[in-house]
């Protein structure tokens, strides 16, 4: 048996097999995939390795999810979500279940009432009998008031539990919307995000889509590795998130690709933000912390098109592909408008490379 030291010394050496394998087959670096990966490879599980080499060179995430599903059930949406439907449900029937309670209490409180009220009616009763009259409903009452109290302590517990479950939701629902590389909204916030823009007229009139493409990005993983161009894929994301307006969407939408969703300005006002972003990045020095190895310069290009000009979502995202791809063939690092095509009303383009 190897000491415990093995596995220690092994971890690395596992974690940079997982990354280099999720990317030679294009799997998106989220957390639930990191799992199935990390479980395959260590070969603690030889099903599981066995049904991730028969995948294919190029696996779906529904595929991937059907595998997590199979193997880390409780770890995965459908777990997290039933686990806690199951626990909302019998939360809410133990509140029911105290609410019946009191009510029951409430009622027999009220009979006695009214029982103690028809019985002194039109009769005289001695001053010892309406005292021990008195002392009873007292106790009656008294024992009624602190069973309230207890109710309501009760509710304020059940409340507390609730509140529980539904931050373990949002956190949850935080996570499934985060891309977990840079930390910013991932692909399906984004596409959430640009739905909701025509769900009203003033959102149509007051917003625009920025996409954003860094620049030869493939010459700098092959250069430096991709854990450079990782930590360039943050430091891009930073400038964004730091550049603009907190309450402004900004979104990873997948590799080197990035979007912004502004509210609130005119074009020209759109593309000032655009281009600010662009210099920003282009300036800022991206170097080894610890080796001053410096990478070179980082550029971005840019494509930005206002809400009104398009038909709906998908429509927006592809005129605005259309002038980022307007700004790749024109030299890259600028920011190119959609209004400004002259094939504005063509329908087919040539996708640019990813160089």
């Amino acid at each position: 048996m190897q000491p415990a030291s093995a596995a220690v010394d092994r971890t690395p050496d596992l974690a940079n097999s997982v990354l280099l394998t999720m990317r030679q087959l294009g799997v998106i670096a989220l957390p639930r995939n990191y799992e199935i990966f990390y479980e395959a490879l260590s070969g603690s599980n030889p099903e599981l390795s066995l049904e991730i080499v028969s995948m294919s060179k190029r696996p779906t995430q529904d595929e991937l999810d059907r595998i997590g599903r199979k193997y880390f059930a409780g770890n995965h949406a459908s777990g997290i979500v039933e686990h806690a439907r199951e626990t909302l449900a019998n939360e809410l029937e133990e509140i029911a279940s105290i609410i019946r309670n009191e009510r029951s209490h409430v009622e027999k409180y009220g009979r006695m009432l009214d029982q103690t009220a028809e019985g002194l009616n039109g009769r005289l009763v001695s001053k010892n009998v309406l005292q021990k009259i008195v002392e009873v409903m007292s106790v009656a009452t008294t024992s009624t008031i602190d069973h309230g109290k207890e109710v309501v302590n009760a509710l304020s517990d059940k409340s507390n539990e609730l509140e529980s479950v539904k931050s373990k939701l949002e956190e949850y629902k935080r996570l499934a919307n985060t891309d977990p590389l840079t930390q910013i909204w991932n692909r399906r916030a984004f596409d959430r995000e640009i739905a909701g823009i025509y769900n009203s007229n003033r959102g149509v009139l007051f917003k625009a889509l920025i996409l954003a493409d860094i620049d030869r990005f493939k010459a700098i993983n092959d250069r430096f590795g991709h854990p450079v161009g990782d930590k360039i894929l943050q430091s891009v994301a930073d400038i964004l998130r730091s550049s603009v307006r907190q309450d402004m969407f900004v979104a990873r939408t997948g590799g080197e690709e990035f979007a912004l969703i502004v509210e609130g300005a005119s074009e020209d006002a759109t593309f000032e933000i655009a281009d600010r972003i662009r210099l920003l990045i282009e300036q800022t020095p991206f170097v080894n912390s610890q080796t001053g190895l410096h990478y070179g310069s980082v550029t971005v290009s840019m494509g930005i098109c206002m809400a009104s000009e398009a038909e709906g979502p998908e429509d927006l995202y592809s005129k605005g592909d259309r002038a980022l791809y307007r700004s790749k063939v024109a030299g890259r690092n600028r920011v190119t408008r959609f209004s400004t095509l002259s094939e504005r009303a063509g329908k087919s383009w040539m996708l640019y490379r990813k160089d």
